[in-house]
């Protein structure tokens, strides 16, 4: 069964600590944005990284592409979301 957007936005909630988490998808490709204090100071790569991690086997199992936005506090402020 395929996973709702609902679903991995609880997938992602219950492993990274979120001030906001936002996913779009069809069920297989999913589109996110995240912000967490987790992220500041970290690269671009080691932020997915983190999210990655939160999903474990489910990115191999059950989600077939994610495309993430990831954010400190701060970034997301400045961007006007």
């Amino acid at each position: 069964m395929l996973p709702t957007p609902e679903q991995v936005r609880q997938y992602i909630a219950d492993g990274l600590s979120c001030e906001h988490l936002d996913v779009q998808g069809d069920g297989s490709h999913f589109d996110a944005v995240i912000v967490s204090r987790e992220f500041e100071g970290k690269r671009l790569i080691a932020r997915h990284q983190l999210v990655y991690a939160a999903l474990g086997d489910r990115m191999k199992a059950e989600i077939h592409a994610l495309s993430m936005r990831t954010m400190t506090p701060e970034e997301y402020a400045k961007a006007g979301q």
